[in-house]
């Protein structure tokens, strides 16, 4: 039996669909656990309320203060969340470059994908302020 089979098959996120076929795009292996990942952090925990546990405090943590405290208890709590939701996953890494970027925090999540062994990461922008993505692109130059 392939050992990639016990990491599923789902459907891609973002939805999609195939035009050749007319079906749903899935994702399989290493992909669908990538894809987990993401859904996890990028879904605020309560957001969906048939799985009110399901998701991340990630958002709580915007305009919050850049300081190297609030980073570890951000990097803590990502990780832990992680390590709780996705079974298919160990030795998660948190890495967060502390400069911030036009009100945007660059967060590396690095983890082992457990049946395979192979490590995988993730590269996520968060914005600290939802208005600073974009800031000036409205095109009313001063």
């Amino acid at each position: 039996m392939d050992n990639k089979m016990f990491l599923g098959t789902g459907i891609h996120f973002p939805p999609g669909v195939n035009p050749g076929t007319g079906r749903f795009l899935t994702s399989t292996a290493e992909q669908s656990v990538k894809e987990s990942v993401y859904l996890i952090l990028m879904t605020q925990r309560g957001e969906r309320w048939l799985l009110p546990d399901f998701g991340s405090d990630l958002m709580s943590y915007t305009f919050m203060d850049t300081s190297a405290t609030m980073l570890n208890l951000l990097a803590n709590d990502l990780r832990t969340t992680l390590l709780e939701q996705e079974p298919r996953i160990s030795d998660v890494e948190i890495h967060i470059d502390p400069e911030v970027h036009d009100g945007c925090l660059f967060v590396d999540v690095g983890y082992l994908v457990s049946e395979t062994n192979s490590r995988d990461n993730l590269v996520f922008p968060f914005y600290l302020n939802a208005g600073a993505a974009g800031e000036g692109s409205d095109g009313n130059e001063s």
